[in-house]
């Protein structure tokens, strides 16, 4: 290594260490419980202002900054805080699960979240870019919301995207959440972090910013209470399965026939009209599974008039060699059989990206090569309603979602973040399975191996939960809906257009004055 390299290297460093590289990282780390508030009521309602005023805070330390790459480095910071925090449990599932070695697993760990903190990175500089453009103004505080909102837009589409610890799912028990229903998470997202702006110059006393934080919020409010769905139909009965089969133990051989006695003890137990199961609860292909076996959970669900969902891999029929295989949700009973291909795969865990097989050689994961099923799949019909099937992950991108709506009447998301242990994930992903329930206007069924394991009502409460880590199953009741909510028909393109009006004031407003 030259002597250059390694002198840029030291003065990076030393620029990551000095107290503004410090603070940020605080912030950005301090932002973190709000992503998977479980305290219950008006204690989940203050958790969600936390990272509103420490992102105001950072952004009174940005306006210090004296140049282009300090406010990179310390949008660096912040991300890198939030997401070693936040995403802590990537290193819980190479180490404890991908028998990955920790020092290695650690270092992937912050490899990977350095990557993610490139996007507030690339705001913040984009930010200090436009400010100078304009002079402080009523108008900067849209300009850094549309600067962050687009750095999340960003990363939840590049290099296929990871939107997770987006600002939008810290306010799910905010009033900000009730424009979820138009402009979905992202635009959450920007309220907030308009929010946040405004309170860091309150202490200015200006009339117009007291006067837009009332209306922002009071509008959340007031958007909280349309109902743009209603009930379809009478309340079907659902029972969700938490098997809490060990990851250690799950893909072992001998596991199996454990596996599938302990699934069919339990729906014969507590038989409904849609019985659900996590997501490939059965480690097996479809075409493996005894035939005498699913003829006995398509009777037992056939008696009662009811229909199984279950997660499980599957293949091309009659294809011995397994070179493409699908994670996939299978139904068996009353209705005809159907299944359902995961869409959007997870990277390394679910699919290797080109150049990166070595990753093979290094972890420990059962069938990481999926491919992705198509685009265009439709909503179930089972249990006498339509349902929409995300599996884990790819519930997060609530765009993607909407290729089943209005159509579906229920959304179904089949998971498993045992991969995880006990972590901060079960937690984080129940909350973006709120925001899901929130833009669309339909009540969310989620199964999960060892949670969280929850029915989710229309507007983003948590009716009915099991404890994570426990066998047990989840009796709930309830109806179909239907109609749209605006998110619905727009998708992502409100925030969008939003983040990107606001990013061009700097550009407009002397045009503006020039005119006049």
């Amino acid at each position: 290594m030259g002597q250059g390299t390694s002198g840029s290297l030291l003065n990076l460093a030393k620029r990551l260490s000095g107290s503004f590289g410090v603070i940020a990282f605080c912030l950005g780390l301090g932002s973190v419980p709000a992503y998977s508030a479980l305290l219950g009521g008006m204690g989940d309602v203050l958790l969600s202002l936390l990272p509103i005023g420490l992102l105001a805070l950072f952004y009174t330390r940005l306006l210090r900054v004296e140049n282009g790459k300090r406010a990179f480095l310390m949008g660096f910071c912040y991300g890198l805080g939030l997401f070693l925090g936040g995403v802590s449990w990537i290193y819980v599932s190479l180490s404890d699960f991908a028998a990955i070695p920790s020092p290695l697993a650690a270092l992937m760990t912050l490899l990977f979240s350095s990557v993610l903190a490139f996007f507030p990175a690339l705001a913040a500089y984009v930010f200090y870019r436009l400010a100078r453009a304009i002079p402080a103004s009523f108008v900067t505080p849209f300009v850094f919301a549309g600067c962050f909102t687009l750095g999340e837009l960003l990363r939840g589409s590049v290099l296929t995207g990871f939107p997770w610890l987006a600002l939008g799912y810290s306010q799910a028990d905010s009033p900000l959440a009730g424009y979820a229903s138009i402009v979905g998470v992202y635009g959450v997202g920007f309220c907030a972090a308009l929010t946040a702006v405004w309170l860091a110059t309150l202490r200015q006393k200006h009339w117009r910013t007291y006067l837009v934080c009332f209306i922002l919020w009071g509008g959340g409010l007031a958007l909280a209470q349309i109902e743009w769905t209603s009930p379809e139909g009478e309340p079907i009965s659902v029972t969700l399965l938490q098997g809490n089969v060990p990851q250690s133990l799950k893909w072992q051989p001998g596991q199996l026939a454990e596996t599938l006695s302990l699934y069919r003890d339990m729906i014969l137990e507590h038989p409904a009209q849609l019985v659900l199961l996590p997501e490939t609860a059965f480690p097996t292909f479809l075409d493996r599974l005894p035939p005498e076996y699913l003829a006995e959970l398509r009777g037992a669900l056939t008696d009662v008039g009811g229909d199984l969902l279950l997660g499980i891999p599957t293949r091309a029929a009659g294809s011995e060699e397994v070179t493409h295989y699908y994670n996939s949700a299978v139904s068996l009973g009353i209705s005809p059989d159907q299944h359902y291909a995961k869409r959007h795969l997870v990277p390394y865990g679910e699919f290797i990206p080109p150049g990166f097989r070595w990753f093979l050689r290094l972890a420990n994961i059962p069938l990481t090569d999926f491919t992705a099923g198509e685009r265009g799949q439709s909503p179930l019909a089972i249990a006498g309603t339509r349902v929409a099937i995300s599996i884990c992950y790819e519930d997060l991108f609530g765009e993607e979602t909407l290729d089943f709506l209005p159509e579906a009447a229920l959304l179904v998301n089949l998971s498993n973040t045992a991969w995880f242990g006990r972590s901060l994930a079960p937690g984080q992903h129940l909350q973006i399975a709120r925001m899901r329930a929130l833009e669309t206007g339909r009540p969310v069924l989620r199964a999960g191996n060892t949670g969280v394991t929850a029915l989710i009502t229309p507007k983003g409460n948590v009716a009915a939960a099991l404890p994570t880590f426990t066998r047990a199953a989840l009796r709930v009741e309830t109806p179909g809906y239907s109609g749209s909510t605006p998110y619905i028909h727009l998708g992502n393109w409100p925030a969008i257009l939003l983040a990107l009006a606001a990013c061009l004031l700097p550009f407009v407003l002397p045009r503006l004055r020039l005119g006049k």
